[in-house]
C-alpha cells in the first residue's frame, strides 16, 4: 500500500508537467490570422450630407466582412480622421453595431456633427471627413484595404449641445456662486429658457455647477462660447431663450402680466413678479360677472412683452382646451397648466374659476419655474 501511494506521488509532477506543457502549446498556437475588410460599401465615396443634429437622422456605414483564418469572430471599429489624414491620430474610433460584431455602424447626425467640429469644420461650413474600418482578432488589428471621404455641411449650431444649462453671475437672482446657479428649462432638444430678473452686472450660462464648466453668453441675437453678457439699465424681468442647434438667443423683457377677465374683456388685476419665475397678486376680491344665464367666471392671462429691439408686443397664456367646466377637488393638476395660445379671442381657451372663488378674496400665483410644468393656482382666502 505504501509503495502504491509513493508511485502516485511520483507520478503527479510528471502529469502536471504534461498538462502545463499542453496548455502552453495550445496558447502558442492561438490563431489570430485574418483577412482585412476588402471593400467599403456605404456611404458612397464623396457622399454629401447636410447634418441635422436636432433630429433623429443618422448615417449608416457598411462594409464587407473580414475573414478570420479559423472562422471565428471578428470585431470592427470605424475610424474617422480629417480629410487627408492617415489614421495615425484619428478624431474618432467607434465600435460597430452590436458591440463591434456587425459589419455596419449607425451614427447619428448629432454625433457626426460633433466629430466634424473636432475636425475643424466650422458651423455653417462644409468640409470632408475620411473614414475606414479596422478589423481585429485578439491583438491583430488590420485596417481595411480602402478608405473613403464623406462631405458634411454643419448647421449654425454647437457641435456639443449640453444636456443641462444653468444661469449664473452677479447680475442674477442667485449671484455669482457657481454652486447656486439656476437651471434652465429644456423646452425642446437643444433649446432652453428661463423666466428671471437681472440686475446691473454680468451673467453667463454654464453646462454644470462644479469644476470648470463650459460657458456661453448672449451677443445680440447670437449664442457664443467663452464669455459673459452684461445687464444695464436697472433690474428688469426677462425670458431668456437659448437655441444651441442654431447658436441663437432671444431676450424678451416681460413688462407686465395681468389676469384677463373674459366677460369684462379687460384686466381684472395685474400680477407682480416676486422671484424664481413666479408672479402673483394676493388677497384680491374676485366677483364673477352676472349674465342673463348665470355667473361668468372665465379668465386667462395677458403678458406684455418687449423684444430686444424695444418693440412692444402681447402674448397670451391659457388653457389647452377651447372650453372648460369649473374645476372641482377631483380636477387633475394639468387643468391649471399655462399654455401659449395664439388665439386672442375674448372667450376661447379660458380657464374657469371654481365655484367657491366667487365673491371671495383670493391669491393667484403664476409659476414659470424651470423645475416644473408652467402652471398657476388660485387660493381662496
Amino acid at each position: 500500500m505504501k509503495t502504491f501511494f509513493s508511485n502516485i506521488l511520483l507520478a503527479l509532477p510528471v502529469a502536471l508537467g504534461v498538462i502545463l506543457t499542453g496548455c502552453g502549446k495550445d496558447d502558442n498556437e492561438l490563431n489570430t490570422n485574418l483577412q482585412p475588410v476588402s471593400r467599403l460599401t456605404a456611404p458612397v465615396n464623396e457622399k454629401y450630407i447636410k447634418l441635422q443634429p436636432a433630429t433623429s437622422a443618422s448615417v449608416t456605414f457598411e462594409w464587407d466582412q473580414a475573414r478570420a483564418e479559423d472562422g471565428s469572430l471578428v470585431l470592427y471599429e470605424v475610424v474617422i480622421d480629417k480629410d487627408g489624414g492617415d489614421f495615425s491620430n484619428p478624431i474618432a474610433k467607434i465600435a460597430s453595431d452590436g458591440g463591434g460584431v456587425q459589419n455596419k455602424l449607425t451614427l447619428s447626425h448629432k454625433d457626426l456633427n460633433s466629430i466634424a467640429g473636432k475636425a475643424g469644420i466650422a458651423a455653417l461650413a462644409t468640409g470632408k471627413l475620411k473614414w475606414t474600418v479596422n478589423a481585429s482578432k485578439g491583438y491583430n488589428i488590420q485596417p481595411a484595404a480602402e478608405s473613403r471621404t464623406l462631405e458634411v455641411e454643419r448647421p449654425n449650431g454647437f457641435a456639443e449641445i449640453p444636456v443641462d444649462v444653468f444661469l449664473t453671475g452677479d447680475a442674477t437672482e442667485a449671484g455669482a456662486d457657481l454652486g447656486q446657479a439656476v437651471k434652465l428649462k429644456s423646452t425642446a432638444p437643444g433649446v432652453f429658457e428661463i423666466y428671471t430678473s437681472l440686475k446691473d452686472g454680468k451673467y453667463k450660462f454654464v453646462d454644470r455647477t462644479s469644476g470648470t464648466p463650459n460657458n456661453f453668453f448672449i451677443d445680440g441675437g447670437a449664442l457664443k462660447e467663452a464669455g459673459e453678457s452684461t445687464q444695464s439699465g436697472g433690474t428688469k424681468v426677462y425670458r431668456l431663450r437659448l437655441d444651441f442647434n442654431n447658436a441663437a438667443a432671444n431676450i424678451t423683457e416681460i413688462t407686465a402680466i395681468g389676469l384677463w377677465f373674459a366677460p369684462e374683456n379687460s384686466i381684472m388685476y395685474d400680477l407682480s413678479y416676486t422671484s424664481k419665475g413666479v408672479w402673483s397678486f394676493e388677497n384680491k376680491l374676485i366677483n364673477f360677472h352676472q349674465e342673463s344665464w348665470g355667473r361668468d367666471e372665465r379668465y386667462k392671462f395677458r403678458v406684455s412683452v418687449k423684444g430686444s429691439d424695444g418693440t412692444p408686443g402681447t402674448e397670451w397664456y391659457g388653457s389647452s382646451n377651447a372650453d372648460n367646466n369649473r374645476p372641482t377637488a377631483t380636477t387633475p393638476l394639468s387643468f391649471w397648466e399655462l399654455k401659449a395660445i395664439t388665439n386672442s379671442d375674448q372667450y376661447n381657451y379660458c380657464y374657469k374659476f371654481a365655484s367657491e372663488v366667487d365673491t371671495k378674496n383670493c391669491d393667484v400665483k403664476l409659476y414659470f419655474s424651470p423645475d416644473k410644468a408652467y402652471t398657476h393656482e388660485v387660493i381662496v382666502r
